[in-house]
């Protein structure tokens, strides 16, 4: 142990600390970022067996990351306040040195010698680098299961989804394997394994965390932070915000830091969204989001019942909108594949791919159009209210295995995730915090939506709400999973 350091005698409480603990821990040497990182590497070794997060740990790697980070913090020279801080990487975004396989036998194993922009801007912060988590094939469902890597499973329940795409980041914050987690969210996959494993989960603005190369999926797809508070994601999303040349969907407006704002509930107008778009509501989720609402009293803030512009542009079937976008983007990334490799790529994949592939250029320019009147919709109805809420998914989570719920009558799951991607077409930003549980003691995510480029007032609500929903929470923050 280093001289000077005053370790933590118990593993699990260093794997309980927030990135601001961690920070004031590091500025008085009372913690180093080895044994920090140890205590991570540690958990993380512990709970993928049981639940399958990780693709691979890294261990050689992050201690020595954390090893220069304890060195820069007794120089009194840290690269950043998230200098030092245990984070995990999607199996879906570049890492030098590392294989990077989307999720698919399809892609190659050799190392990659760039990094991805957000992981660029990590690693000049001073993040260290622990592992990669998983990934469905190309990040294609909301669920994290895949022929190359298994079945990711949910640390509440091992026989149920964490959802996806990022389910395996989702596992890792839940279990305290790691602080800052990078999750990308093309429809709702941050937000989605967020709301079924207990945690946070940011899908920004998008153009606020740069992205390259672009995905096949376009300009639904964002790239965000996940962790265990709303403040860890602050911190998390300003260390991967920043201009990048090579992300030309970017555009070129001034990224502002994402302090803390106080007050952002006081008084405020809240829209209640709660008719989804497609699928149905389950009523324990309805029921413990509703009861969240009456938490927004003690701020004097009103809450009235909204409906999204579903309808009220032409062609409004925002379901239909979406798959439009998703199904023709995944046209787009298999047509990289070739028709020699792809044996084995995920049955509902392929499928997708294929109606993608079925829609003629005229239907995809009229779904783009269509798609432009919504997201003015959308900020018309943000500049009306301070806020829209809602549940976060409209389905607990599920069995594992299965695309849809059992017996829901659903036949892909786009048509559950309807609380997620009509705001990926919209670009707004959106947080998930849990709210609650269902009777089965599985976690109930409830989802806070602002204006485009507001969101440093999303984390803000996010953090005073989860200050207020504590007393329905307390089990999220204590459990522990190893």
């Amino acid at each position: 142990m280093p001289n000077g350091i005053s370790p933590i005698a118990d593993a699990d409480d260093l794997c309980r600390l927030s990135a601001a603990e961690l920070n004031a821990a590091y500025r008085t040497g009372a913690l180093s970022p080895v044994e920090v990182t140890m205590a991570a590497l540690g958990r993380a070794e512990a709970i993928n067996p049981l639940f399958n997060a990780f693709t691979m740990i890294d261990r050689k790697g992050a201690i020595e990351a954390a090893g220069a980070s304890e060195k820069r913090w007794r120089a009194g020279e840290p690269l950043s306040a998230t200098d030092g801080i245990p984070t995990t990487l999607k199996d879906i975004v570049w890492v030098e040195g590392w294989s990077v396989r989307y999720g698919s036998r399809t892609t190659t194993s050799a190392a990659y010698d760039k990094d991805a922009p957000a992981v660029a801007l990590l690693r000049g912060a001073g993040a260290v680098f622990i592992g990669q988590t998983t990934t469905p094939e190309f990040g294609w469902k909301a669920l994290t299961d895949s022929s190359l890597r298994g079945i990711t499973r949910n640390p509440w329940n091992a026989d149920k989804t964490p959802g996806g795409s990022s389910g395996g980041a989702a596992v890792a914050a839940a279990t305290g394997a790691g602080v800052f987690h990078l999750g990308t969210d093309g429809g709702g996959s941050i937000r989605i394994p967020a709301s079924f494993t207990g945690i946070a989960g940011l899908k920004p603005t998008f153009g606020r965390v740069p992205a390259y190369p672009s995905s096949a999926f376009g300009t639904v797809a964002h790239i965000g932070p996940m962790a265990r508070t709303a403040l860890d994601l602050s911190a998390m999303a300003d260390a991967m915000s920043g201009r990048d040349i090579s992300d030309w969907q970017q555009g070129v407006g001034t990224l502002s830091p994402l302090g803390r704002i106080e007050d952002t509930l006081r008084g405020a107008r809240i829209g209640y969204w709660s008719k989804p778009p497609s699928g149905a509501l389950d009523s324990g989720i309805a029921a413990t989001v509703s009861h969240a609402l009456t938490y927004f009293d003690a701020f004097g803030a009103t809450v009235e019942p909204i409906d999204l512009p579903d309808g009220d542009f032409p062609g409004g079937d925002l379901l239909d909108l979406f798959q439009h976008h998703w199904f023709t983007g995944a046209a787009a990334r298999l047509a990289l594949v070739p028709q020699g490799e792809r044996a084995g790529i995920d049955p509902g994949f392929l499928e997708i791919a294929r109606a993608g592939a079925a829609f003629d250029a005229k239907a995809l320019v009229a779904a783009q159009l269509q798609r432009a009147e919504f997201g003015a919709a959308m900020d018309r109805l943000l500049d009306a209210y301070d806020f829209i809420v809602s549940p976060g998914t409209s389905v607990p989570a599920f069995d594992v295995g299965l695309e849809v719920p059992l017996g829901s009558g659903l036949s892909r799951w786009t048509e559950w995730a309807a609380f997620s991607y009509p705001i990926n077409l919209s670009q707004q930003p959106a947080c998930v915090i849990p709210c609650g549980m269902t009777a089965a003691g599985l976690p109930v995510g409830f989802q806070i939506i602002g204006a485009r480029g507001d969101d440093a007032r999303v984390l803000s609500a996010a953090a005073d709400l989860e200050a207020a929903f504590l007393p329905m929470t307390q089990a999220f923050r204590l459990k522990d999973f190893a």
